[in-house]
């Protein structure tokens, strides 16, 4: 009973260092998660193939032959053993459908952290591309302030040119018989 109650930690950067970017989806791998919610991989796919209705495409896919070499290409030493199947990679909805699967108290409490990471990682993703669209902001004024400097120096230019070679003028008004 009393290991019931005994709260799950799990470190962010150990959870942000297994989500990946495939496909353009921030997803996690059926081997992270089993290892996160301690059940066996084949179990955690055995679910999940039992619950199929409840993970369209959108929340998980299997990965493809390449897709699956690429990832494996990112580790110096393959952690993935002696894999018979392909990979399935669940997106965050499809991580947190997984919950509704699992029903263990740890599988409750380990999503939960794994949502809160996942929001952060969404919240770091939005801080920064709001940070780079001040920074493209601030060239698009840098680089109108070039033009208008460089408007500005030849406006000088031609004033310069002017007062250096002064086109005659034409006097008007009272001209002196030497004037004339």
């Amino acid at each position: 009973m009393e290991k019931d109650k005994q709260q799950i930690t799990l470190s962010e950067n150990i959870v942000a260092n297994k989500i990946y970017l495939i496909r353009d989806k921030r997803v996690m791998m059926d081997k992270d998660l089993a290892e996160l919610y301690d059940v066996e991989t084949r179990a955690l796919n055995q679910t999940v193939n039992r619950n199929t209705e409840r993970f369209p495409k959108m929340f998980m896919f299997q990965l493809t032959q390449i897709e699956f070499e690429n990832l494996m290409s990112q580790f110096v030493t393959s952690s993935w053993g002696g894999t018979r199947k392909l990979p399935y990679a669940f997106t965050e909805h499809g991580v947190a459908m997984l919950s509704s699967v699992l029903r263990s108290k740890k599988a409750i409490q380990v999503n939960i952290q794994i949502m809160l990471v996942f929001t952060k990682v969404r919240e770091f993703l939005t801080d920064t591309l709001n940070l780079k669209l001040d920074i493209e902001e601030i060239k698009k004024k840098l680089n109108n302030q070039d033009k208008n400097i460089e408007l500005v120096f030849n406006y000088l230019d031609e004033l310069i040119e002017k007062q250096e070679n002064p086109i005659p003028r034409k006097r008007i008004g009272y001209k002196r018989e030497s004037e004339k």
